[in-house]
């Protein structure tokens, strides 16, 4: 039998100390999350399952109208590929854009028996501080991101495959990725989750068959 002290994780809840792990890309005017606008934003969350390996829930995603007086660095549109201008885009306010992801983040949050969020990214923190800066303009209230707290999948990638490039490591993992396609928020959040996901189940591998063992050295 396994020894019953060690952790099973088989619950989302347990397996973060309570944390919902969900993936958050941005396409941005520029690097400054004060000043530059943010223009998209894609949020992933993750679910477990029975066996505790984790899942890609349905993405969640917008375009961010810039707010008022936002500087918008050409060089970064060339790069994303964004017209701020193009009323194709169907962009929200920031306020309405925050309401609309934050809501499904919640519900997320909610159905895993969490109790809040924490974001996941590549290069992290470009991300985070660009999200709780346009909660502090908004002065939103419910935010359900824990506000330093994440996780990077650079860090990950750099220890699992040995690679901290986004298209690199998740190549390195045996995924795809089409290089035409990044730069858009909803893309690259789904393959940062892909890669999350793989580094974590990957330990969740090594971990059950160290359970197996120490069933079989017990017997």
């Amino acid at each position: 039998m396994s020894d019953p002290s060690r952790p099973v994780h088989a619950r989302m809840a347990d397996r973060f100390r309570g944390f919902l792990p969900v993936v958050v890309d941005v396409e941005t005017g520029g690097f400054d999350a004060e000043h530059d606008a943010l223009l998209e934003i894609a949020a992933v969350p993750l679910s477990m399952d029975a066996d505790g390996y984790l899942q890609l829930q349905p993405t969640v995603s917008t375009h961010v109208e810039p707010f008022p007086g936002a500087n918008l660095d050409p060089r970064s549109l060339e790069i994303t590929g964004i017209d701020p201008d193009n009323p194709l885009r169907g962009a929200l306010a920031e306020r309405q854009a925050l309401d609309h992801i934050f809501k499904a983040v919640r519900e997320a949050v909610g159905a895993a028996g969490c109790q809040r969020a924490i974001l996941v990214g590549h290069n992290a923190a470009f991300d985070l501080g660009f999200l709780n800066q346009a909660v502090r303009r908004c002065a939103h209230k419910r935010n359900p991101f824990h506000p330093f707290s994440c996780f990077d999948t650079v860090s990950f990638g750099g220890l699992a495959y040995g690679q901290t490039v986004l298209s690199k490591a998740v190549l390195a993992a045996g995924l795809a990725f089409d290089s035409r396609e990044a730069h858009s928020a909803v893309y690259d959040a789904e393959r940062t989750a892909e890669l999350f996901c793989s580094v974590v189940n990957r330990w969740r591998q090594l971990e059950l068959l160290e359970q197996i063992q120490l069933g079989l050295d017990a017997a």
